[in-house]
């Protein structure tokens, strides 16, 4: 193997060795910030699935204040009909 080959073979080496260390340091300082960042996570799931079923949210609402005695009547039969609804979404594929 010519001189520049070795060179080149040994600063790799070494750069594949600093990269480990900085790996090692990088996961140690980030340990910390691990159930955070995940409840964090967990937040912007549940901000999502509020957007994206803001108008069911906004409805019910809606009826609560409006008639009470209606949300009771009628919470059940929304939640299995919820239920149906995505069982079916999820098993019908175009």
């Amino acid at each position: 193997m010519n001189d520049k080959l070795m060179r080149l073979a040994e600063r790799r080496e070494h750069l594949v060795t600093q990269a480990a260390v900085q790996r090692m340091a990088l996961a140690q300082n980030i340990e910390p910030w691990r159930t955070p960042l995940a409840l964090a996570d967990q937040g912007l799931v549940a901000l999502r699935f509020i957007k994206r079923h803001a108008w069911i949210a906004g409805g019910g609402f809606l009826l609560a204040a409006l008639r009470p005695g209606l949300v009771w009547k009628w919470l059940p039969r929304s939640w299995v009909a919820w239920q149906i609804v995505y069982k079916l979404r999820d098993n019908w594929k175009p």
